[in-house]
């Protein structure tokens, strides 16, 4: 299984580096996309750079609406493999959230909302990045943050508009579920996120 360590700093600098973001299901050059994440003992940090020089970004009534449309990022974090209880967080370039409660299989309670989430995202030429920060003692309270460890799933929606006007949607997770198709609310899309 993937691990990634969550450094205890508040500096990015000293966060480790993960790019191996891949387009399991489709010949794509892969954007470059690059996490990281920290904590300081009281939250925990993430951080997305994402290259896309095509950005999606759907108008629609709502943050759910708009978010799902878009270009983005997201986060799920789950209690145990078995996905019986996990949580999603898909954040746009704009900061659009749609957050939710899930339980296998795609079973969708949008009516949760992640407590504390903070959210700082900027677009800029070529690119966005979506950066925030979750409280460590509500990770704990949801039982998804055991002892120093949390199963997690890192994953980025990369969407391209047609020459016709539809959008394309791509799919890239962190880890490699090995579906035959788009997946990530599967218990192989996860991997070990390990505060130090």
């Amino acid at each position: 299984m993937k691990r990634y360590n969550v450094h205890n700093t508040t500096n990015w600098s000293n966060a480790d580096l993960l790019t191996d973001f891949t387009f399991p299901w489709e010949e794509r050059a892969v954007p470059k996309t690059e996490f990281r994440a920290m904590h300081d003992g009281e939250l925990f940090r993430f951080r997305f750079d994402c290259v896309d020089e095509d950005l999606v970004l759907p108008e629609g009534a709502t943050a759910k609406e708009r978010a799902l449309g878009a270009d983005r990022v997201e986060i799920f974090f789950a209690t145990d493999l078995s996905l019986e209880r996990y949580f999603g967080l898909e954040m746009s370039p704009r900061g659009d959230v749609a957050d939710y409660a899930a339980k296998f299989y795609r079973e969708i309670d949008w009516s949760w909302s992640c407590e504390g989430l903070v959210l700082e995202p900027e677009i800029r030429e070529g690119g966005y990045t979506v950066s925030g920060s979750i409280p460590l003692e509500m990770l704990r309270g949801l039982g998804v943050l055991r002892g120093r460890e949390l199963f997690a799933g890192l994953y980025r929606a990369e969407f391209r508009h047609r020459p016709d006007g539809s959008v394309h949607s791509g799919w890239m997770p962190w880890v490699n579920p090995g579906t035959e198709k788009p997946e990530f609310h599967v218990p192989a899309s996860f991997g070990v996120l390990e505060l130090k």
